[in-house]
């Protein structure tokens, strides 16, 4: 099969478009005809090498832990799905990913693919989707009517959180660039704030959640806008300890995991035309290298997805 690889850590010219082996699935697995991946932060980290210690793999290895495509092949112990199944889902990224031909991925880690959208849409929904919904329900307890600010609200994962916290019925504060402001409010947003040429900290108050996919300097202004005993829920490390303890707020960094009965929760927000994923750019496996690049330089809206049928 067609499959892009990396055999070193490194730069976007690390990875190479070459054959290889068609996997085959264990008892549990599903072996996938990739119809479409995305592009998302973990790929080119890993590709780097800047995630060994939490996402330890093994070389040479193939990327991409979002998947939409159709059931091929399933092993023995699998009874949910059939051969000709339309699947989506986020595979285990310390296994080989889905810029590929063909993947294998557990059972237990894909839903049904929403049936209202094409593979290419569905393609961008897994991970972010996933990460997404974990931070603001499972970690951040949103509840109808709170207030959450969700930083980084036009990128993968800020598309979907925007959607979900408003369908919630919370009150949503996202930041975002200039030229993103009016496509963030009609995600839902009810105030955008430009964090190039405003500091969010001066705007906004008393929030009960904040939504952290940035890290740094971000994470640490943010614990000013929260009210005492908020949450501030982030996907990269918890780095101000000191300072949500001092105002009693619950400061917790995850990592999504992929669970059926989510992504199938989603799917149906999804058909129900509740939600909808946003891509910015369709390319192709030739095209993998200036992908990942494209997602690096920080400014993508939604997602990039690389369509592989």
């Amino acid at each position: 099969m067609k499959a892009v690889r990396i055999h070193e850590f490194g730069g976007p010219d690390v990875l190479e478009l070459e054959e290889a082996p068609t996997p085959e699935p264990a008892a549990d697995e599903v072996l996938i005809k990739v119809y479409a991946t995305s592009v998302n932060p973990v790929d080119w980290k890993i590709r780097e090498g800047a995630r060994k210690s939490k996402f330890p793999v093994d070389l040479p290895l193939i990327p991409g832990w979002d998947v939409s495509g159709v059931v091929e092949k399933v092993g023995e112990n699998v009874k949910r799905f059939k051969w000709g199944d339309e699947v989506y889902g986020r595979p285990d990224p310390t296994k080989n990913g889905a810029y590929a031909e063909y993947i294998v991925v557990k059972a237990n880690q894909l839903g049904f693919k929403p049936k209202s959208i094409d593979h290419i849409n569905a393609a961008a929904v897994p991970l972010a989707g996933l990460t997404a919904w974990q931070g603001l329900f499972d970690r951040g307890h949103l509840q109808k009517g709170q207030k959450v600010l969700i930083h980084a609200a036009s990128g993968g994962v800020g598309t979907f959180a925007v959607q979900f916290a408003k369908w919630k019925g919370a009150y949503v504060i996202g930041t975002t660039s200039a030229s993103n402001i009016s496509f963030v409010k009609q995600l839902g947003a009810d105030e955008v704030i430009d964090y190039k040429n405003e500091s969010f900290e001066d705007k906004v108050h008393d929030v009960d959640l904040v939504f952290d996919t940035i890290g740094g300097d971000t994470q640490r202004r943010s614990v000013q806008v929260l009210k005492n005993g908020g949450r501030l829920i982030t996907t990269l490390k918890p780095e101000v300890q000191a300072e949500a303890k001092e105002k009693h707020i619950y400061l917790e960094g995850y990592t999504a995991q992929s669970y059926p009965e989510q992504l199938e929760q989603i799917g149906s927000l999804i058909d129900e035309g509740r939600i909808q994923p946003v891509v910015s750019m369709v390319m192709s496996l030739e095209e993998a290298r200036r992908a990942q690049q494209i997602s690096e330089e920080g400014h993508v809206r939604g997602k990039i997805v690389i369509k592989v049928v």
